[in-house]
């Protein structure tokens, strides 16, 4: 396997899910799965062993769980990106599971080719969120909530800074914003991380919540040539 290749540590206590995941993953090239652990003490002493590029993280797990597991690994500055996998679509775990850190959230009943996008994504120092969970999280930060004055920061963003962080918000990819706006991907991704700075915020689904709860975005608001999911 190349070195280039992104080294995934599996965390889940049963099994023969790490075993489908493993087939998935392995099956793919420039991804190669270097460990498995059975609860979220074995992955914290993984990540500290084999340095993974992407921890695929269980939630419900005997002992230390998935969202603890996050906290300490993030908490130790392993910085491998977190992707958490469940069967659980709960807004309690959703949120447990972002605040620890997760770079992303994926349930489990999702395909082979978005688990592999996922851990691409992760991989890249990108965040994730599914359609569905991104409308769950939008529908959280506005509900019963008095829309407070706009956030100072926002008045350091350039006017382009601004329009990415509008379609970031809309729930569009780095490509989909590059042609939107008629961008290089590198461009983009340059925007965002320079957003992600000046709002002093930990990634782009933070950024999302983020513009969400200062009125850059409103919900039901889709960018030109995306329909709301």
């Amino acid at each position: 396997m190349s070195s280039a290749a992104i080294r995934v540590l599996l965390v889940d206590d049963q099994g023969l899910v790490r075993a489908g995941f493993r087939t998935i993953l392995q099956s793919e090239p420039g991804i190669e799965v270097i460990g498995e652990a059975a609860d979220g003490g074995q992955a914290i002493e993984a990540a500290r062993e084999l340095r993974p590029d992407v921890i695929c993280m269980d939630v419900q797990m005997p002992g230390i769980d998935g969202l603890e597991a996050t906290r300490q690994i993030r908490s130790a500055g392993l910085g491998p990106g977190i992707l958490v996998l469940t069967t659980f679509d709960r807004d309690d775990y959703l949120f447990a599971a972002l605040d620890a850190g997760a770079s992303g959230f994926l349930l489990k009943n999702a395909s082979p080719e978005k688990l592999i996008e996922a851990v691409r994504v992760v991989a890249a120092g990108d965040a994730l969120l599914a359609a569905d969970v991104t409308r769950r999280v939008i529908e959280r930060v506005t509900a019963s909530r008095e829309r407070p004055a706009p956030d100072a920061r926002l008045d350091e963003l350039t006017e382009r800074e601004a329009e990415v962080l509008l379609l970031l918000a809309r729930g569009l990819s780095n490509g989909e914003i590059a042609r939107e706006l008629y961008l290089g991907e590198a461009t983009v991704k340059t925007h965002v991380s320079k957003i992600l700075l000046k709002l002093g915020l930990r990634d782009r689904v933070h950024a999302v919540v983020f513009a969400y709860e200062n009125g850059v975005a409103v919900p039901g608001d889709t960018a030109p040539g995306n329909s709301a999911s």
